[in-house]
């Protein structure tokens, strides 16, 4: 409809307009509403003017009815209702106050939560840290790099593990070990973040108390080769080797061997427990991803496995398990399938599948927001910040000029440190700073709680 012609406004659409807006009058017949000199009928005061027209002239013409005191009534009575005016017909320079579109109630409702709403937190495109990493042995199988409770980081470079301390950046040689048992394959910190794990070569499994920089014990005969893949379930260490096999060890016994389970044909190169401790996922050479259930675990017999998954292509090692659902596991395959799929593990469902582009050697959930991280090969070997559960991705961290073969995360789950084949250990604010907890309310004290309780 053309903006400037009155005469197409239909009565039904006149009728539907918003409330409180001016409305424009129909013309009948081309004779009324002539007068086009009038600009504007609504800056006119119509009931005034229909006065002086006729009380006025009425007033004029009989000079006997105004009388000094009515006359001096009438001028404080047109002072005070703003009727001092000589002209009935005049243009009003104020413009008209605009109608809110939303009411003042709902306004205020949406301003308060637009300053309610999270802002958008900023992500270094580049690392905070860089240190060198000599010697880093180039293996996607192996898992050589973990970030303990007590904030110290442990990397295992060639025969030799090394304990960095986040806090202060000291840097200590935690034990090397001898070129016909190494180099080391895996580590991995316990819980109380005072004892490590070490996964060798030649299949013996060692358990450091870094504290007292001593070896407590060494696990043997598990085994048959090297042992790539370690994570704890409390007193539990689950190792998992290039024989297939996955051992629970309860390093509190003697004789440790608690549970075994087979069900790989190829090396396992994944292990992660839940958060629960209830279940154990595990991923192989084999392309296999197999979910574990500790109640049915036995130690007489290798146990069965909850669900077989077999859709990933290649390698599967990159395991993560979400903070904020209990059942839902992350995995990521190798170059031949560089895809994120994401399962049920009550139902064994996959609920959906992401490809990258390229090989997923690990993967880290956010602690405090809903994403995902996954660090990459060929050919950007970068790492990529995933929104859950839209998988739109949200950073991309490049620096490295190798695939970013390992990932772990410090203990308030902010920082992240990557290790790569280019022999950097880098170090990236991408989960933002931690939050600074508010302090509880104090409560209030008994009254005359410092005196003695009378007996």
């Amino acid at each position: 409809m053309d903006a400037g012609s009155l005469s197409s406004v239909s009565p039904s659409k006149t009728k539907s307009r918003c409330p409180l807006q001016e409305q424009f009058l129909q013309r009948r017949n081309s004779r009324e509403n002539l007068d086009r000199f009038i600009p504007n009928r609504s800056a006119m005061d119509m009931d005034y003017a229909h006065y002086m027209l006729t009380e006025g002239r009425k007033v004029k013409e009989n000079p006997a009815d105004n009388s000094p005191s009515r006359e001096a009534y009438r001028k404080q009575l047109a002072e005070t209702f703003n009727m001092n005016r000589t002209r009935i017909l005049a243009f009003k320079n104020k413009p008209p106050t605009a109608i809110e579109a939303i009411p003042n109630d709902c306004s205020s409702s949406v301003h308060q939560q637009a300053k309610t709403a999270k802002p958008r937190r900023y992500i270094p495109q580049t690392s905070e840290r860089t240190l060198d990493a000599p010697d880093l042995v180039d293996d996607y199988y192996l898992n050589l790099l973990d970030w303990g409770s007590s904030n110290v980081l442990s990397i295992a470079l060639g025969s030799t593990v090394y304990l960095w301390d986040a806090s202060d950046g000291a840097t200590s040689e935690l034990v090397t070990i001898d070129e016909e048992n190494g180099p080391v394959t895996s580590v991995k910190w316990a819980p109380d973040g005072r004892h490590l794990a070490l996964g060798l070569n030649n299949s013996d499994v060692q358990l450091w108390d870094t504290t007292a920089n001593r070896l407590l014990r060494t696990m043997r005969g598990g085994h048959r080769s090297r042992v790539g893949a370690l994570d704890w379930n409390n007193h539990i260490l689950t190792t998992g080797g290039m024989d297939g096999q996955i051992i629970n060890n309860d390093v509190r016994v003697r004789s440790p061997i608690v549970d075994t389970y087979q069900g790989h044909h190829q090396e396992v190169c994944g292990l992660k427990w839940s958060a629960s401790g209830q279940q154990l996922a595990s991923g192989g050479n084999d392309n296999l991803l197999h979910i574990w259930d500790r109640s049915v675990a036995s130690s007489n017999t290798s146990t069965e496995w909850l669900h077989r998954l077999e859709d990933h292509t290649a390698a599967v090692k990159a395991l993560a398990w979400c903070p904020f659902q209990g059942n839902l596991l992350a995995s990521g395959g190798g170059g031949g399938d560089r895809s994120i799929k994401f399962w049920n593990t009550h139902t064994g469902a996959c609920l959906n599948s992401i490809d990258t582009g390229s090989q997923v050697c690990a993967l880290l959930w956010n602690k405090n927001e809903r994403e995902l991280l996954s660090s990459h090969g060929f050919t950007k070997n970068q790492l990529t910040l995933w929104k859950y559960p839209s998988m739109v991705k949200t950073a991309e961290l490049t620096g490295h000029t190798s695939r970013v073969l390992f990932m772990a995360q410090s203990p308030d789950g902010c920082t992240v440190a990557s290790a790569a084949g280019d022999e950097t250990l880098r170090f990236w604010n991408v989960f933002g700073t931690p939050e600074v907890a508010k302090p509880s309310p104090k409560a209030n004290p008994e009254p005359f709680a410092h005196l003695n309780c009378i007996r």
